[in-house]
């Protein structure tokens, strides 16, 4: 799958805004899975967050992320589709909380673009939010993790540079 490119990285470091400006350029995007099923989890009072049950949210965020790409491909491979995410940010959290090999089973499993973009930690930018409540530390080793991951699943980290933009304020300060 050449063209499922994956956009990982730090909590915070600029993700969500750059895939909204590939979507606003008309790009097809993949909303990160964590954040759809806090959103999710947050309306029903349901517990599979990575604050009550973070094993049920790995697993939650790996089955939405393999439907993620059974759409993607569904709708058309000849397409670029960028994820927010995916399935081995999702394997990693697993394979992190149980020892279970996750990562192995779903990462050569399920391939992406070699070339992953990676935001790096930007403290400037963090902020928590109702679905983001981790803390800076906690979002920086999460990344450290990733980064360590990605290469060996034979994957190249592009690190994506820190800019600003003058396009507005939600913008300005971020990828």
């Amino acid at each position: 799958m050449e063209k499922f490119v994956t956009i990982s990285g730090c909590s915070g470091g600029g993700k969500s805004t750059l895939l909204a400006e590939l979507r606003r350029r008309g790009h097809a995007i993949v909303e990160e899975p964590g954040r759809r099923i806090a959103v999710e989890e947050l309306q029903r009072d349901g517990r599979a967050l990575p604050w009550v049950d973070a094993v049920a949210f790995a697993r939650r965020a790996i089955a939405m992320s393999l439907a993620d790409r059974a759409a993607a491909a569904a709708n058309g491979a000849a397409l670029w589709v960028f994820f927010d995410r995916g399935l081995i940010d999702a394997a990693a959290a697993l394979q992190h909380l149980t020892r279970e090999p996750a990562i192995e089973t779903f990462g050569t499993r399920y391939g992406y673009n070699r070339c992953v973009f990676v935001t790096p930690p930007w403290p400037e930018i963090f902020v928590t939010d109702e679905e983001r409540r981790h803390s800076l530390t906690e979002a920086i080793a999460e990344y450290e993790c990733l980064v360590k991951v990605y290469p060996t699943l034979g994957y190249e980290v592009c690190l994506l540079p820190k800019v600003t933009s003058t396009t507005g304020p939600t913008a300005s300060s971020r990828h």
